[in-house]
C-alpha cells in the first residue's frame, strides 16, 4: 500500500526505487526489455509498484495523529485526534501495530476512558497500512448495528484517507453494508457475541472484542464466543492480533479478568510531581474531606504530600506502563486503568469521589462503581443466610392473604417426578415480595390429575389486604423435567398466563431472561412444529439476587416508630413457613470452580438435596420480569398502588421541589400549551 500519504504514487517510469529514495543506490530499470506498448501497462506497473513497496514504519498512535480526525457526531471533542490528549493510550495501540510482537493484547479499563476510540484507530490503521480480514465483536448483534452506524460510518467519512479506500454504502455494488465494510486488500466485518453464525464466517487476521464481558455465556448454544472468535486467526499464525477490551464485572466470571490476571499486567505510572515517586494511582490513596468530594486530592505514597487535579496533564505525559507480573504467555500482555487517570475535562477526581459515595447503601450501584470508576471486579458474596435467621424474621399476616404493599401476583412451577410444587409470591415496588401460598400438588407429569388441579391453581384467587381477590398474573415452570408434558398443558391452557422456563448455566448481566423462543411441542401424540414457547432464564442471576435480598437488614421497631419501611427488595416470608421450606430456600452456594487450565469461575452448587423453595423463588422472579415489572417507570408504580390503595411515599427533595414550582411562571425548554397525552395503560391485578 501507499506511504503515508493517502495520495497514490505516480504511474510515470518503471523504477523500484523513488527518486527521493534516501539510500545512494543506483535505480533499477525492472521493465528493460519488456513491452509496455499494450493498454494497460500503466495501470498494472502502478499496482505492481504498490504490491512492492513494503508496510511503512508507522505505529497506531502515528497513524491516529497523521490521519484521525474525530467526529461531532460521535465524540465530544471533534476535530484531529491527539495521542497527547490520554497519553496512556499510545502504548496500546501501538502494541497493535504489525511491527510489536504482541498476538493478545488486553485492557481492563474504567468507563469512558477512550478504549474504544483506540479500538476505532486500530480498524483505521488496518485499512490505510496494513490491510487483512479483520472481525469486529460486539455484544449483541444489535450493538454492532448501532456501532457502524455511530462510530465507524463517522470514522471512514471524517478521515480522508479511510474515505478514499472504502466505497459509500449507497453505491451500487460498494461493498460497503451495516456489518461488512470491503477496502483494498482487506475486509471487516462486524457481529455480535450472539451470534455463532456471524463468529464462523471467515479466517481473521485481526480480531476487536469490544466489551467482552457483556457477551452472553454462549453463542447459540455453540459454546464461548471469545473462544470462537479466536479461532478465526489460527491460519494466521504469528502474523495475528487479537485485542479484547471490556469494563470487568464479576469476580471468578469476569473473562477480561481472567485475561489480565494471565498476562503480563502493565500499570501505568505516573510521577509524583513533588518528589519524582513512580506510581500507579489507586483509590485508597484518592482522600477528601468527610461529606465534601470536591475537596477530592490523590496523595503521593512516597513522600504523603497532597498531588492536586492540575498536576495530572504533566503527569500523564511523564507516565509510562510498567509489567507487573510475568505473562503465561510471552505473547499475551495486559493493560489496567481506573477513571482515576480520566484527563483533565473527562472525568474529575471529585467527580470520581462524589459517584463513589453517591454509590454506597446499595450492593448494586456499588458494584457498578467499582466496575465502571476502578474498572476492577466485584466479589459477589455467595454466602448462603442462615436458615435460623430467616426463621427468626419471620412475620405474622394471614394464611393465604396478600399484604397490603403487594400488588400482583407470580407463582413458579418445579416439575418432580411424583409432584408438583408451586409457590406464589406477591410483590410491591422495587421488588419487595412476600410469600403468600405454598401448594404441592401430588402426581407427577405423567398424572393427567396432577395437570388438572395446576390449571385450576391458575383461577384460583387469593384475598388483598383490602379486600379484593387476585389471581396469578404469570407462572413460571421449569421445562427440565419432562419438557413435553409442560409444552402439552402450556399450550392447552394458554400461553398469556403460562411461561415455560428453561434454566442457563452462568450469569446473563444483559438480560436474565430472554425469549420466546417457539419449540416443537408433542399434543397427542402429534408432532407440532413451534408449537410452544419457551423463556430462557439465567438462574444463577436470579439466585444471586435473591440471596442478596434475604441479607437486607430489617429497620428496628424504634425506626418503623418513626415511619421507616423496609428497603427495596425485602424479602418477607410468613410464620407458617417451615423449616423445611427455609432450609431450601438456602440450599445452594455459590462457589469458584477452576477448570484444568487454571480459568475460575462461579458456578451455584447444593449444599443439601431439595432445593425446590429456591427454584420456584426463581421460577416466580423470572415469570416477574416476563410481566415487565422490572421495566415499569414511576408512574406505572403509582396507578398499581392506588388500585391496591396504597399510599405512596414521595421522596421528601421531590415534594419541596414540587412545592417550590409556580404553575403560573412557563419554565425555560417547556410547552405553554400541553400536548395531548395518550391514555397510560396499566395492568389490573385487582377484582373485587
Amino acid at each position: 500500500m501507499s506511504a503515508n500519504s493517502s495520495t497514490p504514487s505516480p504511474t510515470s517510469g518503471s523504477r523500484l526505487h523513488d527518486e527521493d529514495d534516501e539510500n545512494d543506490l543506483t535505480p533499477i530499470d525492472l521493465t528493460a526489455g519488456l513491452d509496455l506498448g499494450f493498454d494497460g501497462a500503466e495501470d498494472l506497473l502502478r499496482v505492481w509498484r504498490q504490491g512492492m513497496r513494503p508496510d511503512p514504519n508507522l505505529t497506531v498512535s502515528e497513524w491516529a495523529d497523521q490521519h484521525r480526525w474525530l467526529s461531532s457526531r460521535g465524540a465530544a471533542e471533534p476535530g484531529r485526534y491527539r495521542t497527547a490528549r490520554a497519553p496512556y493510550l499510545r502504548e496500546i495501540m501501538d502494541a497493535l501495530s504489525p511491527g510489536h510482537p504482541a498476538q493478545r493484547i488486553t485492557f481492563m479499563k474504567a468507563a469512558q476512558v477512550g478504549a474504544t476510540e483506540a479500538g476505532n484507530n486500530w480498524i483505521g490503521f488496518v485499512i490505510h497500512h496494513a490491510p487483512g480480514p479483520m472481525l469486529a465483536v460486539l455484544p449483541s448483534l444489535e450493538l454492532a448495528k448501532r456501532t457502524s452506524r455511530g462510530r465507524l460510518d463517522p470514522l471512514i467519512a471524517d478521515s480522508p484517507a479511510l474515505r478514499e479506500r472504502v466505497n459509500p454504502a449507497r453505491s451500487r455494488d460498494a461493498g460497503n453494508s451495516m456489518l461488512s465494510k470491503e477496502f483494498p486488500g482487506g475486509i471487516l466485518v462486524l457481529t455480535g457475541a450472539n451470534s455463532a453464525t456471524g463468529l464462523r464466517s471467515m479466517p481473521a487476521r485481526y480480531v476487536f472484542l469490544d466489551e467482552v464481558d457483556a457477551y452472553p455465556a454462549s453463542a447459540d448454544e455453540e459454546g464461548d464466543p471469545v473462544t470462537l472468535a479466536e479461532a478465526r486467526t489460527t491460519t494466521f499464525s504469528h502474523r495475528r492480533k487479537v485485542f479484547m477490551v471490556s469494563t470487568p464485572t464479576i469476580r471468578g466470571l469476569s473473562r477480561i479478568e481472567r485475561e489480565f490476571e494471565a498476562s503480563d499486567q502493565r500499570r501505568y505510572f505516573v510521577p509524583c510531581p513533588h518528589c519524582g515517586a513512580m506510581q500507579w494511582l489507586q483509590f485508597d490513596r484518592l482522600r477528601w474531606a468527610k461529606g465534601k468530594p470536591e475537596t477530592a486530592a490523590y496523595h503521593c505514597e512516597g513522600c504523603e504530600r497532597t498531588i492536586a487535579e492540575h498536576h495530572k496533564t504533566e503527569m500523564l505525559a511523564r507516565g509510562e506502563w510498567r509489567p507487573t507480573a510475568v505473562s503465561r504467555d510471552p505473547k499475551a500482555i495486559g493493560f489496567h486503568l481506573s477513571a482515576l487517570y480520566s484527563p483533565l475535562g473527562w472525568k474529575s477526581w471529585s467527580d470520581v469521589a462524589r459517584e463513589w459515595l453517591a454509590a454506597q447503601g446499595s450492593d448494586e450501584t456499588l458494584r457498578a462503581a467499582r466496575n465502571t470508576l476502578l474498572g476492577e471486579t466485584w466479589v459477589e458474596s455467595g454466602d448462603a443466610p442462615d436458615w435460623q435467621r430467616l426463621a427468626d424474621r419471620r412475620e405474622s399476616w394471614k394464611p393465604g392473604t396478600v399484604p397490603m404493599a403487594g400488588l400482583f401476583l407470580t407463582a413458579g412451577a418445579d416439575v418432580q417426578k411424583d409432584r408438583i410444587e408451586v409457590d406464589i409470591w406477591a410483590w410491591g415496588r422495587g421488588m419487595e415480595s412476600w410469600l403468600v401460598d405454598h401448594i404441592v400438588i401430588p402426581g407427577g407429569p405423567d398424572d393427567p390429575a396432577a395437570w388438572d388441579k395446576l390449571t385450576e391453581l391458575l383461577g384460583r384467587s387469593w384475598q388483598h389486604a383490602n379486600g379484593a381477590f387476585m389471581t396469578v398474573a404469570r407462572l413460571g415452570i421449569d421445562t427440565g423435567y419432562e419438557a413435553a408434558a409442560v409444552y402439552a398443558w402450556s399450550r392447552k391452557v394458554g400461553f398469556e398466563q403460562v411461561a415455560p422456563l428453561k434454566g442457563l448455566e452462568g450469569f446473563n448481566r444483559s438480560a436474565p431472561v430472554s425469549g420466546p423462543t417457539y419449540v416443537d411441542a408433542t399434543i397427542g401424540g402429534k408432532r407440532l412444529r413451534r408449537g410452544a414457547r419457551l423463556w430462557s432464564v439465567a438462574t444463577a442471576t436470579f439466585k444471586t439476587e435473591t440471596y442478596r435480598f434475604l441479607r437486607i437488614e430489617r429497620p428496628s421497631d424504634e425506626d418503623r416508630a418513626l415511619g421507616v419501611l423496609d428497603a427495596p427488595g425485602t424479602v418477607h416470608i410468613p410464620s407458617w413457613a417451615d423449616t423445611e421450606w427455609l432450609k431450601q430456600l438456602v440450599a445452594e452456594q455459590l462457589v469458584t470452580i477452576r477448570n484444568k487450565r487454571g480459568y475460575a469461575h462461579q458456578e451455584w452448587q447444593k449444599m443439601r438435596e431439595r432445593n425446590e423453595a429456591l427454584d420456584c423463588r426463581v421460577y416466580a422472579r423470572a415469570a416477574a420480569w416476563i410481566l415487565g415489572a422490572d421495566r415499569w417507570d414511576d408512574a406505572t408504580w403509582r396507578r398499581l398502588e392506588a388500585q391496591a390503595g396504597v399510599e405512596t411515599r414521595m421522596p421528601t427533595a421531590t415534594a419541596t421541589d414540587i412545592a417550590k414550582q409556580d404553575p403560573a411562571q412557563p419554565k425555560a425548554g417547556t410547552l405553554t400549551t400541553p400536548r395531548r397525552r395518550r391514555r397510560a395503560y396499566t395492568p389490573n391485578f385487582m377484582r373485587d
